[in-house]
């Protein structure tokens, strides 16, 4: 009795000494994982007075922040190179230097395996990492999306094995990333955070300084509510997305406006939102997160029909827009083999530069496979990165010339970028595939325009 009695003396201890660091903002704040959300959030926390370290096992990103340059659109290089001359930010790939940091916030990425089963290597190796220099007192929150239960029945155990006990002498937590790039009205900061503890103690450490970084903490019961919470959040978009691409098909054979429909609809003040077609999904939350929850329904014999079906109707997108540009290019006696295609937008939404599962790789794939003499434009990302999944071959963008446009047999947009001036695009543009209603202000030269 005496020795739990000590133990919970020790943890509260702790527990105080954390949460008076976190008060005063002299903790340590270090994140691991340097992109598309943790370095927004080390930017949240460099503004909110704490210093922050940065862990990522890229070297080159690692070299490219410490010489002060930015590879993400939106987070501005002197911004960088100003926080590491004032030791408000230090990067490093140095992981026996993850005991240094008071707070570890776990953003790592979680893909899908081949088979569409959840991939937790990223995970697993980074609670591998801390586990060899977890210290007492230390708190570690996961922030990567994935199914209910991954932090108690997958982290936890691997923390375990430095020998430290959650509860007693550690805090968990987890906390969903919730990132919009592109949205100036939904930064980092500014967007709500829900947040999960393994005890009490560690729910309300994980508040307490998320609460100086964002504009509010949303608590729940558990771990597990905090996970749902995001599987839900991107299985509510995939879903609605679906449907209106689903309606795209349907209405364009009845030759009614889905993009006017949804414009009448969303006057509705009450009980409808309005979601929007497209070339497919894109980006590392929708077309991967619902997959985790229908992974674990599988495990548990269960089905999740919405799911599968949203994923099924969303997948078939791309396929769709290839038969558009095989019709249109038909109805002016083109094939598509031979003929000059030029994509326009390869991020996987507008006035980002983040292509991860973008569509138009996969529309690249398939006009190339058509023998198309393929090229494009995305004045946000000047040379095709290399994709895990997609056999692409290098390329670099080409200017958006009035002799670029007019040399190609079709131009097919695929990203609605705010850059583009789409008068000019259809002007100097043999024929327009509009995959986004880009072009819906444009009223000269409309005959060129189909919409897919």
């Amino acid at each position: 009795m005496a020795q739990i009695f000590s133990s919970e003396i020790a943890q509260f201890e702790q527990f105080e000494a954390l949460a008076d660091s976190i008060k005063k903002q002299t903790a340590t704040v270090g994140i691991i994982g340097l992109g598309y959300v943790g370095l927004p959030l080390i930017q949240s926390f460099v503004r909110a007075g704490f210093r922050t370290m940065g862990f990522d096992v890229d070297p080159e990103k690692v070299t490219r922040l410490k010489a002060g340059q930015s590879y993400i659109k939106h987070i501005d290089s002197a911004w960088i190179a100003e926080c590491i001359a004032e030791n408000r930010f230090e990067p490093t790939a140095d992981m026996q230097r993850l005991s240094e940091a008071d707070a570890l916030l776990i953003c790592v990425p979680t893909p899908l395996s081949e088979s569409r089963d959840p991939d937790l290597t990223y995970v697993e190796n980074t609670a591998r990492m801390i586990s060899k220099v977890l210290r007492p007192g230390q708190l570690v929150v996961l922030e990567s999306t994935t199914y209910p239960s991954t932090t108690r029945d997958v982290v936890l155990p691997i923390l375990a094995e430095s020998g430290l006990e959650v509860e007693k002498d550690f805090f968990l937590a987890y906390s969903p990333e919730r990132e919009d790039p592109g949205n100036p009205d939904f930064s980092a900061s500014r967007i709500p955070k829900v947040v999960g503890g393994y005890d009490e103690l560690s729910m309300r450490l994980a508040c307490d300084l998320y609460g100086h970084a964002v504009v509010q903490t949303v608590p729940v019961s558990s771990l597990e509510v905090a996970e749902a919470c995001k599987i839900l959040e991107n299985i509510y978009r995939s879903v609605n997305i679906a449907l209106v691409n689903e309606l795209k098909i349907l209405l364009s054979k009845l030759d009614i406006d889905i993009w006017e429909v949804i414009d009448a609809a969303k006057t509705k003040p009450f009980g409808f939102q309005a979601f929007y077609p497209g070339p497919g999904l894109g980006g590392h939350c929708i077309p991967i997160d619902p997959f985790y929850l229908s992974w674990l329904a599988r495990k548990n014999e269960l089905a999740t029909r919405f799911i599968e079906l949203a994923g099924e109707v969303n997948a078939s997108m791309p396929s769709y827009v290839i038969q558009q540009v095989i019709e249109v290019l038909n109805d002016h006696g083109k094939p598509v083999r031979g003929s000059r295609i030029g994509l326009l937008g390869v991020a996987y939404k507008k006035d980002v530069d983040d292509p991860r599962e973008s569509p138009s790789f996969n529309l690249m794939e398939q006009l190339l496979e058509r023998g198309a003499r393929l090229s494009y434009n995305d004045p946000h990302i000047p040379v095709l990165p290399e994709m895990r999944h997609h056999d692409v071959p290098r390329m670099a963008s080409e200017p958006l010339t009035a002799q670029w446009l007019s040399s190609q047999d079709l131009v097919l947009i695929a990203t609605d970028h705010s850059a583009y001036d789409y008068d000019f695009i259809v002007r100097h543009s043999q024929l327009v595939i509009d995959t986004r209603n880009a072009t819906k202000n444009v009223l000269e030269h409309r005959e060129r325009i189909r919409k897919a």
